[in-house]
């Protein structure tokens, strides 16, 4: 048997890619982001009482990833990207039905020109990933202090980001410090591929974040920013 899902909004985030989204919620906390609801959702009464929560779970779909089907097992890069798991012992984005979940922070929810707008924080979620629900966090019954996390129990460690003067004097402006800190705070989470980590790298990467395209290098256990560029819209 088949069923369709129709999202009920569109997050906007400051990852215009996927190679910018860390991989778990909450590992870049300066982020905010917005989920724009829409049709029968895009309602008042859809959100009322909502704000007595402090966090909410994210249903959304891996949008991008549908077409490319999956597989049984998969790579984790937690694994350093050369062992393989089950799909089910794993977060990866490429699953049956395309589904992901994250626990996010509530900022406040505005209602503006007839459109609802719930404001998070913490997200990791490409901008324009479509919202297939929301629910409230409920700390008594999501939080379990006493779970396994496997292979993924801990933190993965973070690198240490610096920026050029180049760069430093490219970002300006009234949300400098934003910016500054969303950057930092993705960057240090080392969003190159498994495989690179723990070895020479020479090579100079970009990744878009707000209408930005930042270069940065790195040398263990130090990321460079050596440029900030305005995207042409």
């Amino acid at each position: 048997m088949a069923y369709s899902i129709e999202p009920i909004g569109i997050i906007h985030s400051p990852y215009k890619e996927k190679f910018a989204v860390p991989r778990q919620p909450g590992l870049v906390p300066s982020a905010n982001c917005e989920i724009v609801l829409q049709g029968l959702a895009n309602s008042l009464e859809a959100v009322r009482s909502i704000e007595q929560f402090s966090h909410v779970w994210l249903l959304f779909l891996f949008d991008q990833n549908l077409e490319a089907g999956w597989r049984p097992t998969v790579r984790p890069p937690r694994l350093g990207g050369n062992e393989r798991i089950g799909v089910f012992a794993s977060r990866a984005t490429f699953r049956p039905n395309g589904i992901g979940m994250s626990a996010v922070k509530l900022k406040g929810v505005r209602h503006h020109n007839g459109q609802v707008i719930i404001e998070i924080g913490g997200a990791d979620l490409v901008d324009g990933t479509p919202i297939i629900d929301i629910k409230p966090y409920i700390p008594y019954s999501d939080s379990l202090p006493d779970a396994l996390g496997g292979f993924a129990s801990e933190q993965p460690p973070t690198l240490t980001v610096e920026f050029s003067l180049n760069a430093q004097q490219q970002l300006s402006g009234k949300q400098a410090d934003y910016h500054h800190a969303v950057i930092t705070e993705v960057l240090a989470q080392d969003p190159r591929p498994a495989y690179k980590k723990g070895k020479s790298d020479n090579k100079t990467y970009a990744v878009n974040l707000f209408d930005f395209n930042v270069q940065f290098t790195v040398s263990e256990p130090v990321i460079t920013v050596i440029s900030i560029d305005t995207i042409n819209q």
